[in-house]
């Protein structure tokens, strides 16, 4: 590229000395021979000097050449500057929706807090996410996909302020910025409530809707604040807590999220070390027959044993694993762990796990699952693989796959959490279950409110229709034990039989029930384990 540039510098060049030089030629010879020149042009030449003529007609050649030339170089120059500002918007401006892009927006951020500051004004910045974008892409195309993101573009321009920066920062994601007044940061709400509904309404192409949402977070700049970097991070931020609260929302940055924030990373930090170090370990809440109140089994749990903080309730692990996709080697690990454990216990004791409905999409799920019970020497028929009826909405016909090998090898499958979802009736009609589990919210309302006593008679007299015995959780008192017996549950969990168990307390209490061989005795574990309460878990 540069050796060609040179090249047309030195052809301009050349050019440029050669026309100046037939000029003064011209200049300095047209006087003498033009009428010669006419003279020989006509054929009426006599013995005027040909050399001159022959000269003169060539200086003319000349003044042609370089007109031509200088026209192509005004052209050259024209299409140069064209391109140059053709590529200055391309590194500029997002092509889709004509917005600024990322590196230009903070630019662009920059100046106008300088802007803001000589009038002593504010300036909020707004990042926008949209929630459901994917849906649009996976089920009506990209082309799809590229019209809701003009769209919305559109929309987010008819209601911002005059002068405001715009700017898609990629994918599905916007952002704004623009000057407020600092006594009336109400006027921001305004807008992010405008931007939220108006973004919220059908986009119908061909006779489709297509709908998103938005999660919008947002920041301000004040005399105080530590400049663009700052205020575009803390936007993301608050975004991000907005999709937390539920998504389709705003709200403002505060310093408590990047607190949280900052907390949430050296969780994941430690995740990522501790799973491989066997930090993760299983913990075991009893399921209990209702009629004969003999231990049938255990739900396998997890705890994090951190060695900086202490037994970690999977309330605050379990949603990072499944964000951050270290679920699946989460779940594995602590099920190779319960597998070892409980393989030598008495042969009438299950082990329920409940598998997360990250790991449902894993097509590979039950080969894994499989492997873990041959290098373990589990039984299958004796695990119990529980799934939560939400699960089952991302991907039922891979559902359907995992469960029907899963089945092939005489491993359970229970329908947990029934009665929370949708289609639970479509749901069994799919899946080979075999037990139902009802959800706790049912069970730890049964005794005050009716509705909950009348769901539960429902499910049960359904599970007694299809063959398929019930499970009660959340069981957690004496009275709500007799009721479930007698509304005709099979199996009942709870902390009405005790807290969830670590291996140490687990073994000796099947060795005081006889069903542990004597070799198998632990001594006692800290007794800050029976402070975890239950949780559910992968």
């Amino acid at each position: 590229m540069k050796s060609g540039y040179k090249l047309s510098a030195g052809r301009d060049a050349i050019t440029g000395i050669i026309v100046i030089l037939a000029i003064l030629m011209f200049v300095g010879t047209g006087s003498t021979v033009v009428t010669d020149a006419i003279a020989v042009l006509s054929g009426k030449a006599g013995g005027s000097d040909n050399m001159l003529v022959s000269a003169f007609l060539l200086n003319i050649a000349l003044i042609l050449f370089g007109w031509r030339r200088y026209k192509d170089l005004s052209k050259e120059v024209e299409e140069r500057a064209i391109a140059e500002e053709l590529a200055h918007s391309l590194a500029a401006t997002d092509p889709l929706t004509g917005f600024l892009n990322r590196r230009t927006i903070g630019e662009k951020t920059a100046d106008m807090i300088s802007n803001a500051q000589r009038k002593q004004k504010s300036i909020a910045f707004l990042m926008l996410d949209l929630d459901n974008f994917k849906n649009v892409n996976d089920m009506h195309g990209h082309s799809a996909g590229d019209i809701v993101l003009k769209q919305v573009a559109e929309r987010i321009s008819k209601l911002v302020p005059p002068n405001s920066l715009l700017a898609r920062l990629g994918g599905d994601e916007f952002a704004c910025a623009f000057i407020f007044d600092p006594e009336q940061p109400e006027m921001v709400d305004r807008i992010a409530d405008d931007l939220i509904d108006s973004i919220a309404s059908p986009i119908v192409e061909n006779g489709t809707q297509l709908v998103v949402t938005t999660s919008i977070g947002m920041s301000r700049y004040d005399f105080e604040s530590e400049g663009v970097d700052v205020l575009m991070r803390r936007a993301d931020i608050a975004m991000y807590s907005s999709k937390k609260q539920g998504r389709n929302r705003h709200c403002w940055f505060d310093a408590n999220m990047e607190q949280e924030l900052q907390t949430r990373s050296l969780l994941e930090t430690g995740m990522r070390a501790g799973i491989p170090k066997g930090e993760f370990v299983p913990y075991y809440e009893q399921q209990v027959d209702l009629a004969t109140g003999k231990l049938t089994g255990f739900e396998m749990l997890a705890r994090w044993e951190s060695p900086s903080q202490g037994l970690i309730s999977p309330e605050v692990f379990i949603p990072i694993a499944e964000e951050t996709g270290m679920i699946g080697d989460l779940s594995i690990s602590i099920m190779r762990q319960a597998f070892d454990d409980a393989k030598n216990w008495d042969s009438s004791l299950t082990i329920s796990v409940n598998i997360s409905p990250i790991q449902l999409l894993d097509p590979w799920l039950a080969q894994k699952i499989v492997k873990l019970l041959v290098e373990t020497g589990f039984p299958p028929n004796r695990l119990e693989i529980e799934i939560t009826e939400s699960s089952l909405f991302e991907n039922l016909s891979l559902a359907q796959s995992i469960v029907g090998s899963l089945k092939n090898q005489g491993i359970k499958i229970a329908l947990d959490d029934f009665g929370t979802g949708y289609s639970s009736l479509a749901h069994l009609r799919a899946l080979p279950f075999d037990r139902i589990k009802i959800d706790r919210s049912f069970v730890t309302s049964i005794l005050q409110n009716p509705e909950s006593k009348a769901i539960v008679k429902a499910i049960t007299g359904l599970g007694e229709s299809l063959d398929m015995p019930i499970t009660a959780e959340g069981i957690e008192d004496k009275d709500t034990e007799t009721e479930l017996r007698n509304l005709g549950c099979a199996k009942g969990q709870g902390w009405h039989y005790g807290r969830p168990l670590s291996v140490v307390q687990t073994r000796k209490t099947l060795l005081e029930r006889n069903l542990l061989p004597s070799a198998d005795t632990e001594e006692d574990v800290p007794s800050t384990a029976d402070e975890i309460p239950a949780q559910k878990t992968a």
